[in-house]
Parts: C-alpha cells; sequence; structure tokens
C-alpha cells in the first residue's frame, strides 16, 4: 500500500464514520423526542387517574383509574403541593438513596424542573389548593440519548484499531522491502568481493606490490565488513561478550586516518580498560562510524569529537558529541526518520539504521542528548547489562 492510498483509506474510514454518527444521532434525537412525549402523555394520563382516585365515589372508575396508576413503573415523578414542597408522595425513585441522602429528592426535584414543566392537579380553587406532579426521563430515554456517544466511542476505537493495523501492516512491509533490499546488495557485493580477492592474492605474488596490496587489502576487508553488515539486517543477530572500549577505539582509529589533521579525537573511559556486553559487533561498528561520520559532516573538517564510556551498576551510557554546526530544535525529532538528511548527498538511511540496530537487535536505546545550533551535537546511547 503506497502512502497515497493509505491516507485514501483513511479518509474513507473516516467519512463511513462521520456518515455513521450522524445518522445514529439523527435518528436517536428523533427517537428520544417521541418516547418523551409519550412519557409526557403517559404522565398526564397518571395525573388524571390521581384525580380520579381523589374525587370520584365510583368504584369503576376507582378501579380504572387504580389500573392506571399501578401501570407507571418506569417514569419517576415526584409530588409537591402549591408551594413546590416536596410531599411523601414520590414513584419509581431509588428508595435506597431517599433513606440515606436526606437531600436525594431536593437534587431530584431540581434536575426534574429543569427537565419539564410540572402537571398541576387542581385539588380546591378557593383557597387554592393544588398538587405538582414533577417528572424525569425514563431509564429507556436515558439510554436512547447515550446510544449515540456510546456508538461514537465504538466507532472511534473501531477506526482507531483498523488505522493502527493498517500503520503496522505497512510498516512490516516497508521493513521487509528493506531488508531484502539490504540482503541483494550483499548477495550483489559477494561475486565481485570474491574476485577482488582472488586478484589481491595473484599481485601479492608480484614482488614490488607490497605497499600497493596492503593497502588493497584494506579496502577489500573493508569491503567485506560492509557486505557482512548490509548480510544481517533483517536477520537476528548474533550476540557476542566483547569489549565495547576496544571496538569503539578501533573505530575512532580508522575514522581518524580519513578525518584530516584539523579534527580532534578524544575518548574519555574514565579509567576503564574493559567494559564487557553481548554485541554484534559489525553492526555496533555501523553505528559509531555512522555517528563519527555524521559528526564530521557537521564539523565540516575542523572540530572535536569526544566520546564518552560510562560503566554503570546496570548500564552503559555512551556519548557521541561534535563541536559541529548543531541541529535545529524542529529537526532534533525528525534526526533518526527514514529519508531526513540536512546535507545534499545521501539517502538519509544512517541514523535511521543506526536506531534499529541500537533498539531491535541490542534492545538498547539512542537518542539526541542535546544540541545547540553553532556549539554541536551529543548523541546518546543506553545499553542495558
Amino acid at each position: 500500500m503506497t502512502i497515497k492510498q493509505w491516507f485514501n483509506w483513511r479518509s474513507l474510514l473516516g467519512l463511513i464514520a462521520v456518515c455513521i454518527v450522524s445518522g445514529t444521532i439523527f435518528y436517536s434525537e428523533s427517537l428520544s423526542k417521541k418516547i418523551a412525549d409519550q412519557e409526557k402523555n403517559n404522565v398526564s394520563v397518571w395525573v388524571e387517574a390521581q384525580k380520579t382516585i381523589l374525587n370520584s365515589s365510583d368504584s369503576a372508575s376507582l378501579n380504572l383509574a387504580t389500573k392506571i396508576s399501578s401501570t407507571n413503573i418506569n417514569i419517576p415523578i415526584i409530588e409537591t403541593d402549591e408551594k413546590d414542597r416536596i410531599s411523601n408522595n414520590y414513584l419509581n425513585l431509588d428508595t435506597f438513596e431517599v433513606k440515606s441522602n436526606k437531600n436525594y429528592l431536593s437534587e431530584t426535584l431540581e434536575s426534574f424542573k429543569e427537565y419539564a414543566p410540572p402537571i398541576v392537579l387542581v385539588i380546591n380553587k378557593n383557597p387554592y389548593i393544588a398538587n405538582k406532579y414533577y417528572y424525569g426521563p425514563s431509564e429507556l430515554l436515558k439510554q436512547v440519548k447515550y446510544y449515540p456517544i456510546v456508538q461514537l466511542v465504538i466507532v472511534f476505537l473501531f477506526i482507531v484499531i483498523v488505522m493502527l493495523a493498517q500503520r503496522a501492516n505497512y510498516n512490516s512491509r516497508q521493513n521487509q522491502v528493506w531488508a531484502g533490499m539490504a540482503k541483494e546488495t550483499a548477495h550483489q557485493l559477494g561475486t565481485p568481493v570474491s574476485s577482488l580477492q582472488g586478484w589481491l592474492e595473484m599481485m601479492k605474488d608480484i614482488k614490488g606490490n607490497e605497499v600497493i596490496t596492503l593497502e588493497m587489502e584494506k579496502d577489500v576487508n573493508r569491503l567485506l565488513l560492509i557486505t557482512d553488515r548490509f548480510g544481517k539486517i533483517g536477520s537476528i543477530p548474533n550476540l557476542e561478550e566483547r569489549n565495547i572500549i576496544e571496538l569503539i577505539e578501533n573505530m575512532v582509529d580508522y575514522i581518524k586516518k580519513r578525518a584530516g589533521v584539523n579534527v580532534n579525537f578524544e575518548v574519555d573511559t574514565f579509567g576503564e580498560t574493559v567494559i564487557l556486553s553481548f554485541l554484534c559487533p559489525p553492526l555496533f561498528d555501523w553505528v559509531i562510524e555512522n555517528l563519527l561520520k555524521n559528526g564530521l559532516d557537521a564539523m565540516e573538517g575542523k572540530g572535536k569529537i569526544l566520546i564518552t564510556i560510562k560503566d554503570t551498576a546496570s548500564q552503559i551510557i555512551i556519548d557521541v558529541s561534535d563541536s559541529g554546526k548543531g541541529i535545529s530544535k524542529q529537526n532534533i525529532n525528525k534526526v533518526f526518520n527514514p529519508g531526513f538528511s540536512t546535507k545534499k548527498r545521501g539517502w538519509g538511511l544512517g541514523l535511521t539504521l543506526t536506531k534499529r540496530i541500537i533498539e531491535q537487535y541490542h534492545k538498547g536505546l539512542i537518542y539526541v542528548l542535546n544540541s545547540e545550533l553553532g556549539k554541536g551535537t551529543t548523541f546518546r546511547i543506553i545499553l542495558n547489562k
């Protein structure tokens, strides 16, 4: 799935969700209005039944009114007098709350007043005596009103899950593509490197080529190391217990010869000579090489690179600092993204691979510890012991 397809798919999901929720809200509002009107009519009929019970002496009418009165088992009602003083006559309320909370009836009455005007039953006109019946929404009506919210949450969760699944699938495919490209590169390099090794052995037998063959052998070995690195991308690396100080110092020596005389390198181990950790040496070398080369590019051939290696009780902390041009605040969070680069050359994959090697293969952590424009940048690597 391409990035364009991914965004189109996400837009379609959003549109479907909006249509579902909009339709549900509209239908629920219409349905809740009908239920509310029906409940208002039911309360009116119930009040009329109360009036009949109070005023009628006809046994048939009393029986019918009593039957109607008993049918209301859902709508909560509170009776007050003409001055809104609460009587002991209430219906479909939580009896436990009524007994345990002295403010429950008055608080509920206030909410009923906001919900709908009372239905008034006049008992006597002069002097004026009346009962007011305030009522609230039934449980069914509450459920209908809350239903769109519940459905909105469900639809939102569904979209999030689908998007996460699509993103994970997209990332998985991208990782497979990069791993496949890396392995294919290693495979393609294998044949010419093997051929170069053969020619190198032949040249060693010719007198006078000692200096040339020595330098060529270094470059061929370098190609073998690069081929080995690419071959390990996408595979579970074989971790070996190695001395981190030795690995880093060897890489610093290698880079130092190619950096020029205006760059000063320093490795501070706080007096330690051996710090052991389980590593994949070719891949860990690649990490240090990428960080050193980034520092050199940032300094443009002049400055200082300092590497500190600190051994703590539970972690090994490696800081790689340069005195280069630094990274702007808006770019600090982007430096590990694939394709991001401030240089005119390169694919912007060095730090991306560095992060993957440290965090996925070595279960460590790498991040920009600090950076200041015009003063330099420090990358920190944390490896668990």
